[in-house]
């Protein structure tokens, strides 16, 4: 019989969960930037920047840590 952890499995989906919540937060705001222009002759806010700047990298980081940690072990 083989015996398999659910708990690790709950939290490791948690933070690919978190992972593509927070890249997709980073991909929306970096294509608001682009579309700033075409709806308005301001700048986009430093905000949209910043979202952009912090939450798609971090995302990234997060989905590469949870491939790691979630990968086969080599035997």
């Amino acid at each position: 019989m083989v015996y398999v952890d659910t708990t690790t499995r709950k939290s490791s989906t948690a933070l690919l969960r978190i992972a593509l919540a927070l890249f997709a937060i980073g991909l929306v705001a970096i294509v608001a930037i682009l579309m700033f222009p075409i709806f308005s002759d301001a700048k986009p806010p430093l905000g949209l920047y910043l979202t952009a700047m912090f939450s798609a990298p971090t995302g990234f980081v997060l989905a590469l840590v949870y491939a790691l940690t979630s990968g086969r072990r080599a035997r």
